[in-house]
């Protein structure tokens, strides 16, 4: 992990203000924002909160909600930051390779230790046991994702990208759908009865999620989870030839293809279903697509219409968007706004108590994250 911090006198390399602005978004609801129905509920009474609140929250299985959306969004962004300056460099000499291999495995052990640590910043902590440490972990997937991703992009043209993408998907939905699992039949998409569940049993190192057949950071279900940071790379590219074919034609077209990934997901939906813990081909198209049409919108209201101020808070979390993150586990955020703001808050009605303590929790954060972009540190991996 490296902290930058960038003086003032010295010429800066302008950051993509939609990227971050996204990828705060995108981490905004895990700092606290899905609460905020909740809260209005409570508040107003109105009904149509439930309505929002139900998509705060994972599917039970098949299906998808908007809290689906949010890490493999994650797993998006690290392709689009990728292809916005996409480099071969299986012509350089090894020495010059080496510097990047290294970078790519630091990078790779770094975040699934980040991971390991994040699963574990309540109660205990880490165990010593070896074999009772969940391995998997958001950072996890994100970090094999990215590295995959890399070694593709770094050594393979875009024909051979297309065709490893179209691939895994295809492969992957044979694999599920058509092939027995030793024991078990072909086309099980239960948690104890799929293939994921059995290669978790096989080939997952310590334990799973609440110890689950299936762990959604799984071994088998990493690989289509290649494909989201594959799409997010094409998109990039598409970004940085913007000045090419005109920024607004770009956006239109992130935006239009983003509309007929989401259609040929739900097409697929019917034989192979929409579900994030098996990561299926089809819920890999539904968020690619969600993702690209997202990223229309932020790069048309960010970077096209010069919407940086409005979206500022966006942009100073997704600035720092690993630090935050690890920080939503490790640090009581609750106790320190209550810590602060506790007295704002009880001078209330009680109605408006959850809603200022949502803001609080929010406040405290930003606050942080505003400290930290103005003297321009970023904490990346």
């Amino acid at each position: 992990m490296t902290t930058t911090q960038h003086n003032t006198d010295k010429p800066v390399r302008k950051r993509l203000a939609s990227l971050d602005a996204l990828r705060g978004m995108d981490m905004f609801w895990i700092l606290g924002g899905q609460s905020i129905f909740a809260a209005l509920f409570i508040l107003t009474g109105w009904t149509g909160w439930k309505v929002f609140e139900a998509h705060t929250l994972h599917s039970a299985w098949h299906g998808f909600t908007f809290y689906d959306l949010i890490f493999p969004l994650f797993i998006f962004l690290s392709g689009v930051a990728m292809g916005l300056a996409p480099k071969r460099i299986d012509h350089l000499p090894w020495l010059e390779r080496k510097v990047y291999y290294r970078k790519a495995i630091k990078r790779l052990f770094l975040l699934c230790a980040l991971g390991v640590m994040y699963n574990h910043g309540w109660g205990t902590g880490i165990p010593l046991a070896f074999d009772e440490i969940r391995y998997s972990s958001v950072l996890g997937r994100i970090a094999i994702a990215w590295f995959f991703c890399a070694m593709l992009v770094w050594h393979t043209s875009l024909r051979t990208q297309i065709i490893t993408a179209i691939s895994l998907l295809i492969g992957y939905w044979i694999l599920m759908c058509f092939i027995p699992v030793p024991g078990g039949t072909a086309g099980d998409l239960s948690a104890a009865g799929s293939w994921n569940a059995w290669f978790d049993t096989h080939f997952l190192p310590g334990i799973s999620y609440q110890n689950r057949p299936v762990d959604p950071e799984g071994v088998l279900s990493s690989l289509p989870a290649i494909v989201n940071a594959l799409i997010g790379v094409f998109a990039g590219q598409l970004i940085a030839r913007a000045n090419q074919i005109g920024e607004w034609k770009t956006a239109g077209v992130l935006f239009a293809a983003g509309v007929v990934s989401v259609c040929l997901g739900w097409l697929w939906d019917l034989h192979f279903p929409v579900n994030k813990e098996l990561w299926t081909s089809s819920f890999v198209l539904v968020t690619v697509g969600w993702s690209a049409i997202l990223l229309a919108i932020f790069y048309a209201l960010v970077d096209l219409l010069n919407g940086q101020k409005l979206a500022y808070p966006f942009v100073i979390i997704g600035a720092n968007s690993i630090i935050i993150y690890l920080a939503s586990s490790l640090v009581n955020w609750t106790f320190i706004s209550k810590s602060v703001f506790g007295g704002f808050i009880n001078a209330v009605p009680p109605s408006w108590q959850p809603v200022m303590a949502v803001i609080a929790l929010l406040l405290v954060q930003i606050l942080l994250l505003h400290w930290m972009y103005k003297r321009k540190i970023f904490v990346s991996v």
